[in-house]
């Protein structure tokens, strides 16, 4: 999956507490199915125009609390790929263990 945002922003202590913070207000609770949420996904998607604005990419307003599951049907428009596989959050099938 090609990413024009730098991996340095998702690095960034801004970006982690930011994330941190939101998903401990969720209770890492994923806000579409109720399941164990691990991904903090940005409603507004980012790009290289907009991820540099905090209003748009550390705003706590722009931000969902997602399980895996959740977040492939975001991106991929799938919930598996195959019997025994997942995308992890980069993009890349995995096995589940």
């Amino acid at each position: 999956m090609a990413r024009s945002i730098p991996q340095s922003f998702y690095k960034s202590a801004k970006w982690i507490k930011c994330k941190n913070s939101y998903m401990a207000k969720q209770n890492y609770i994923c806000e579409r199915c109720g399941a164990l949420a691990s991904i903090c996904h940005h409603k507004v998607y980012l790009n290289a125009e907009n991820y540099k604005n905090p209003y748009v990419s550390l705003n706590h307003d722009h931000l969902e609390a997602l399980c895996q599951t959740c977040h492939n049907q975001e991106h991929f428009g799938s919930i598996a790929i195959g019997e025994g596989l997942q995308f992890d959050v980069k993009g890349n099938i995995i096995k589940i263990k």
